[in-house]
């Protein structure tokens, strides 16, 4: 058997990056044991596998408390789904390529976990870090088709917002009632409707979300099947598939309510539970790799953490009651071997996480079993690159007629920081639309066929004809062909128009009964520890939030299991009004008796 020794100025030096077939011998089967780390104050050696945020953010708490960390990650650069990239054979004259991505990135206001540490990652110039490249949004656009008169809705916080102690069901009923108003074609009674379902939601206690409302679908819970289209289509459906790939049929009310509804726009607005002085949307003023990944991989690597890249995750080795090792290898199966660590936490996504965990891992703890009822479902980014500067609106497009739930954002307005054509590719492109597709199972409108038949030239023609049925209506014309200069697709999406499409980077969705298939951080394996926005936490979406707060829920259990006298990481929780604790306690006591909410009337 081989053994690979790394002496610890070598593995430390602050290369650029490890390739995983660089060094390793060759061997299969060889066994690559862990670099000492004698500036380590544990002592300890923690492999993380996966480089997205969860990775990511893992690797920064435990290499601040003075573990060796090293990050095996699939693709030949970090950041997961969030990472931005090349468009190959587009720069020019210096200039870089032009930016593609996964999909566009947003840091919502209540975002607070992700925000902490994006202030712990140095960025020239900024004294908050990275934090400090993160814009604005000030409205947000649901673009109608067929003659409906758009809706825009500012997103600035409060400017007065209420004492503590006014808010009361009645004033917030009056506040969605007066949101609902704006432009909408809603009848009254249902905005009654509507607005009265969300106060049940508000004050109902945890016991009840966590079981009955975990197990009613948003649909359901709003009664949209038996109301106007356009109460469906702006309350259910662009609430839910638009924003969060799910759809409003199956989605989970707790989820829905706590996250959407509530974080995100109603405590959002009034400025509560929210980062510092945040705006509702932000984005970042620079492509992301740019603005946050790659700043945060060189701080990383500042602090000794070790990155193995091209590295694919086989199998986690479970024996005696513990991991022992984890085989990993290149992509193509070549160069196998197996790494040790003292602590191991899996932040792979949960598609690729649980097919590296065996009979004997899963045994012994059975959290992991339940993990192959999460579902995922296809939310795949386009970028349109354009001739001329078309902002759209200064935040996010919700095209809410799209049969293909197709949102998106002008992105160059936000780059203040950049030259769109002085930087980018050729000097052609003047802004990019960033758009996604979260619908794949429904007729498009061009070719009459759903997105997971087109090919991917139909799919990029029909995102582009949805664009402009919504924003070209009503008189006016925001996009043309002629100011479309070229696009680019996820790569990994690939055999569109084939027998059996595939996507592998996939979005966690929350159907009902989601909450109950969720792992924790801390498994019932001592070395063993998860991290992904799969992972049970208290913001409870599939978001980068989550994702960075699974990490430290993961490091904390860790610092446990390690007797460690190192400070825990902080874990910020969604706000919780003091206002309707009152009443959450009286629902407590009426879901004990099996009593309906109180203003549960039907």
């Amino acid at each position: 058997m081989t053994t690979e020794h790394t002496e610890q100025s070598q593995e430390h030096s602050g290369r650029s990056r490890r390739r995983f077939l660089a060094g390793a011998g060759g061997a299969l089967g060889a066994v690559a044991l862990w670099p000492g780390s004698a500036s380590a104050a544990s002592g300890r050696h923690v492999a993380v596998l996966g480089g997205g945020v969860s990775g990511l953010s893992a690797a920064h708490e435990l290499a601040e408390r003075g573990y060796a960390v090293t990050v095996y990650e699939y693709y030949d650069v970090l950041g997961g789904k969030a990472r931005s990239m090349d468009v190959p054979g587009t720069a020019s004259g210096g200039r870089k390529p032009l930016p593609g991505e996964h999909g566009f990135r947003f840091f919502p206001g209540f975002y607070r976990n992700l925000p902490d540490t994006m202030r712990r990652i140095p960025f020239p110039g900024n004294a908050n870090g990275v934090h400090g490249n993160l814009r604005g949004g000030t409205e947000a656009l649901f673009a109608r088709a067929g003659g409906r008169p758009d809706l825009h809705f500012p997103l600035r916080r409060a400017t007065t917002p209420p004492a503590p102690g006014d808010i009361t069901p009645s004033w917030i009923r009056d506040q969605l009632l007066s949101v609902l108003d704006l432009g909408t074609r809603l009848p009254a009674h249902e905005a009654g409707y509507f607005a009265d379902r969300l106060l049940v939601h508000l004050t109902s206690c945890d016991a009840r979300r966590e079981d009955q409302w975990e197990k009613t679908s948003w649909w359901d819970f709003i009664r949209a099947e038996e109301m106007s289209t356009e109460y469906r289509t702006l309350l259910g459906i662009g609430q839910t598939r638009n924003l969060v790939a799910t759809r409003a049929e199956v989605a989970s009310t707790r989820t829905v309510g706590r996250v959407i509804i509530e974080a995100l726009l109603l405590w959002g607005l009034l400025g509560r539970g929210m980062d510092g002085d945040a705006d509702v949307d932000r984005v970042l003023n620079a492509p992301t790799s740019e603005a946050w990944i790659d700043p945060w991989a060189t701080h990383l690597r500042s602090l000794g953490v070790d990155f193995v890249t091209g590295a694919q995750v086989r199998e986690v080795v479970y024996e005696g009651g513990r991991v022992t090792g984890v085989r990993v290898s290149a992509p193509d199966g070549g160069n196998a071997r197996t790494i040790i660590a003292d602590h191991y936490v899996s932040a792979l996504p949960v598609e690729h996480a649980r097919r590296t965990w065996g009979p004997a891992l899963r045994a012994a703890d059975p959290q992991l079993a339940k993990c192959d009822a999460l579902r995922t479902d296809w939310m795949v980014g386009i970028q349109f690159y354009l001739r001329t500067p078309t902002p759209v609106v200064h935040g996010h497009i919700n095209c809410l007629d799209s049969p293909w739930s197709v949102t998106g954002i002008g992105q160059a307005q936000f780059w203040d920081v950049r030259d769109f054509s002085a930087d980018y590719g050729d000097g052609g492109a003047h802004d990019c639309l960033s758009a996604i597709v979260s619908e794949w199972d429904k007729p498009g409108i061009l070719y009459g066929k759903t997105a997971r038949e087109c090919t991917k030239e139909e799919i990029v023609a029909e995102t582009w004809a949805q664009l402009k049925d919504g924003l070209n209506d009503s008189g006016k014309t925001t996009l043309t062909d002629a100011d479309r200069l070229g696009w680019f697709m996820d790569p990994a999406v690939t055999g569109l128009g084939g027998p059996d499409p595939q996507n592998r980077e996939p979005l966690l969705i929350h159907p009902t009964g989601t909450l109950y298939n969720r792992p924790s951080a801390r498994t019932a394996v001592p070395n063993f520890f998860l991290a992904g926005d799969y992972v049970r936490t208290d913001v409870d979406l599939a978001t980068m939030e989550g994702a960075n707060e699974s990490a430290r829920r993961a490091v904390n259990a860790l610092l446990d299991a390690d007797n460690s006298d190192a400070e825990r990481c902080a874990i910020w929780e969604l706000y919780r009004p003091p206002e309707m604790e009152p009443l959450k306690r009286v629902d407590e006591l009426r879901y004990r008796l099996g009593l309906p909410n109180t203003f549960d009337l039907g």
